[in-house]
């Protein structure tokens, strides 16, 4: 049986990935190919579109199935493309019946969507570290965010079906796991109890004594509750890294984004979890010239990196998305935008090589994620200096770096 799946987007969509395949597996389903799409930015959406095509030229004969966040929000998009053969929405991929079905287009009402179903998965195929979805969707309207509309509303999984899924990973040998959705630290306010983001990590950590590492995957510092710092500051096998929900460093922007937290609160929860775990380093989404964004707004969000300490930064250029309201405010001309993003890089490479160069005659945990590299609980890669198996964790001295990458003595 011949099952291809190609994964275009985040950690969400690679776990989703796996239950698609099984799901598909079960179905008796044969010789396709299942694109996971991402529409995060217009550019993911158009390399979606490319490697379709590409594969429709390159492997003429097999069936091509789309699905994902941009099938579920620009279907037509997709079924006019002479390579698909069919197109299925974000929670119509988990149900075996659309799988035996031949409709060519099974795409229903995401935001009727109101409860989550557990995916069972027993591995992540290629990955030394598993993810664990715990949660989905987005009740929050960014105004720059057409997620929601190919996610629903926010619904998490309930905490005994996660902890068996995690136990379910490190049974299998997984020595981390990363908890993964599209709005983490909303997690639990649908749910019995409304149990927090902080609550569940510490089930998993009580339930699954076996697992090494528990990492995080982007949250929200402005809903970060009182049991997940207190799981940062006395939970050593609750990964010191933080990637976090910035967006920019601006008030005005901030409050043109429909982002609730303001420039003060970011920087002061940097502050707190820095003192709570010394250790602790800090990525960050930030979005460069978002519409009516001035040379001086700007400026707050090349400073947001010093004054929060952040070491990995992910950089989007605005990409307006027809149907958010950001689409139909006063752009900032192209040119601009990409200038704004570069020298955001530049910044993000700068406050990197410092962390690095502080890295050197440091001793890391480093857990190998191919022969050659590992991660260290900082989530910083490692060029191993001997090959090593994956999936191991190595104590490994530090003796330089090359600017991106620690190197391991």
């Amino acid at each position: 049986m011949s099952i291809d799946v190609v994964t275009f987007g985040c950690r969400l969509n690679t776990y989703e990935s796996e239950a698609i395949r099984r799901e598909a597996v079960g179905a008796g389903v044969d010789d396709v190919i299942i694109v996971n799409t991402c529409a995060v930015t217009a550019e993911a959406v158009r390399q979606a579109k490319q490697t379709i095509r590409r594969l429709g030229r390159e492997r003429p004969h097999r069936r091509i199935v789309v699905t994902g966040c941009a099938a579920q929000t620009e279907a037509g998009n997709f079924v006019a493309m002479a390579e698909v053969d069919r197109v299925v929405g974000n929670e119509d991929k988990f149900d075996a019946r659309t799988w035996s079905s031949t409709d060519k287009v099974a795409v229903s009402d995401i935001m009727a969507v109101k409860t989550m179903r557990p995916h069972t998965i027993d591995s992540i195929e290629g990955r030394s570290r598993a993810f664990v979805q715990v949660q989905n969707g987005c009740d929050h309207r960014c105004t720059f965010c057409i997620i929601p509309y190919g996610r629903g509303n926010s619904r998490s999984l309930l905490i005994d079906d996660v902890v068996a899924q995690v136990r379910r990973l490190a049974g299998n040998g997984y020595r981390e796991v990363v908890l993964t959705g599209v709005d983490i630290t909303s997690y639990g306010a649908d749910l019995p109890g409304a149990a927090r983001l902080g609550t569940l990590v510490k089930r998993i950590l009580k339930d699954v004594p076996d697992l090494d590492r528990l990492r995080l995957s982007s949250i929200d510092s402005v809903e970060a509750d009182s049991d997940l710092l207190d799981a940062l500051a006395n939970e050593p096998r609750l990964m010191p890294h933080l990637h976090l929900s910035l967006q920019s460093g601006d008030d005005l922007i901030l409050k043109r984004m429909k982002r609730r937290h303001a420039r003060r609160g970011a920087i002061s929860f940097c502050e707190q979890a820095r003192r709570l775990r010394p250790d602790v380093v800090f990525g960050a989404d930030i979005i460069a010239g978002f519409p009516t964004e001035t040379e001086a707004m700007f400026a707050r969000s090349l400073d947001l990196v010093d004054e929060c300490g952040l070491t990995q930064l992910h950089i989007f250029p605005f990409s307006p998305r027809p149907g958010t309201p950001a689409a139909r405010m006063p752009q900032v001309d192209r040119t601009v935008v990409k200038e704004r993003a570069r020298r955001l890089r530049e910044k993000g490479e700068r406050a990197l090589g410092a962390y690095l160069d502080r890295e050197i005659g440091a001793r890391r945990r480093v857990l190998v994620e191919s022969h050659a590299l590992g991660r260290t609980e900082q989530f910083m890669p490692v060029r191993l200096a001997t090959p090593a198996e994956p999936g191991v964790i190595l104590d490994l001295a530090i003796k330089a770096h090359d600017g991106r990458q620690l190197l391991a003595a």
